[in-house]
């Protein structure tokens, strides 16, 4: 795998940890094709990157893990799969390394590339702003450069001496402005005048432990009080056999549809949606969404990051508008009385509606900055830089 040189194919090592990386990755990869139409790439990804033609070493899901216990019983596989990645990197000598999210695999890999000579850029500034600051150190040893998807952040980094570019968010570029709401509808079978709640549970095993019953008893009890509500799950791909029990089990009672994927499709068509924390919270914004924001771990996680975090806000639509613009139920508060009651609370207010709509125009404005040409000007200029 060595650098462009002449005719020869620019070729890069990518690795992305989990289904939200490898949908960053996925956008990303579709992007530097479109520079390098001959580019070759290999690592570690899920569907979205090996679709765009990534050669995956490994699949993406050896690397999901959940909170510290997870990681702990799987430390010794990931050591092993991060030494042998590496390995096989420095032999192969590619133009440079990408890793995308999953800091605490890449990091460690990151700092070994570099000081094996190889470039190393960073995509998803970690969120060093929220909680576990002391993260700049790593990033500052790992990286020659990263890509920031928020505004704030390059600024930050640089008063740590690491070098930064904002390339805003693919997922800003990918959805549109004005969500098709009636597009979607037809193809998920819902007619126009269903009020449908999209629950979003997240797509780790362990979020969907956690959150899907809370989620599929919070649609039992909206149903009670409105009859006439739809409810759509998008599953994402492997994880039916998981959920499907679980809302039976739980949703009983309640008119849960789920899908296979298509979770654009749910938040485009939905009128509102309860959404595990992390990026799924941020495309509900992106489609302009109201929406309750959720998240609930095992205790011991829950204690460690409570001590950890500096922002009074958990959701990212939150936190980068600095208010609670939408509300969260976190960890002892994820009841699912609450989350109904705070659910039918968006359905009975259209003037609040319109303007959390208004407020995520703005900000979707201010992520969509082509994200595929600045990345790949970016990471171009690490590339050429000796």
């Amino acid at each position: 795998m060595g650098a462009a040189m002449g005719d020869a194919p620019l070729r890069l090592g990518l690795v992305a940890g989990e289904a939200s990386g490898d949908l960053l990755g996925g956008l990303l990869l579709q992007g530097l094709r479109a520079r390098w139409p001959g580019l070759q790439a290999a690592g570690i990804g899920g569907p979205k990157l090996v679709a765009q033609g990534l050669d995956a070493w490994w699949p993406h899901e050896r690397l999901s893990v959940f909170g510290y216990v997870d990681a702990l019983k799987r430390l010794p596989e990931l050591l092993r799969i991060r030494r042998q990645l590496g390995d096989r990197l420095l032999a192969e000598r590619p133009a440079a390394f990408i890793g995308i999210d999953a800091p605490d695999f890449n990091f460690g890999l990151e700092t070994r590339l570099r000081a094996g000579g190889l470039k190393t850029i960073h995509f998803v500034c970690p969120s060093i702003w929220a909680w576990r600051g002391e993260r700049v150190h790593k990033l500052a040893a790992a990286a020659d450069h990263v890509l920031c998807l928020f505004p704030f952040e390059p600024a930050l980094l640089q008063r740590h001496g690491v070098a930064a570019t904002f390339v805003g968010h693919p997922l800003a570029d990918a959805i549109p402005l004005v969500p098709p709401r009636a597009a979607a509808r037809a193809a998920l079978g819902l007619a126009e005048g269903d009020t449908v709640v999209a629950l979003l549970p997240g797509s780790r095993r362990s979020e969907i432990l956690h959150i899907a019953p809370r989620l599929a008893a919070a649609a039992v009890l909206m149903q009670r009080q409105r009859p006439g509500l739809r409810f759509v799950l998008p599953v994402a791909p492997g994880l039916q056999p998981l959920v499907a029990p679980i809302v039976a089990q739980h949703g009983a009672g309640a008119a849960i549809s789920l899908l296979d994927g298509q979770s654009h499709a749910a938040l485009a068509a939905c009128d509102l949606t309860l959404v595990a924390s992390g990026t799924a919270a941020l495309e509900a914004a992106l489609f302009k969404r109201p929406m309750v924001i959720t998240y609930h771990l095992a205790w011991l996680n829950w204690q460690r990051m409570r001590r950890q975090a500096y922002q009074p806000w958990f959701g990212l639509p939150n936190i980068l508008c600095g208010e609670f613009v939408v509300p969260e139920l976190i960890q002892d508060a994820a009841t699912p009385a609450a989350l109904a009651r705070e659910g039918l609370a968006w359905l009975d207010d259209e003037a609040r509606c319109a303007a959390t709509t208004r407020r995520f125009t703005d900000l979707h404005h201010s992520l969509r900055q082509n994200t595929a040409l600045k990345a790949t000007d970016a990471i171009a200029d690490v590339i050429a830089a000796r």
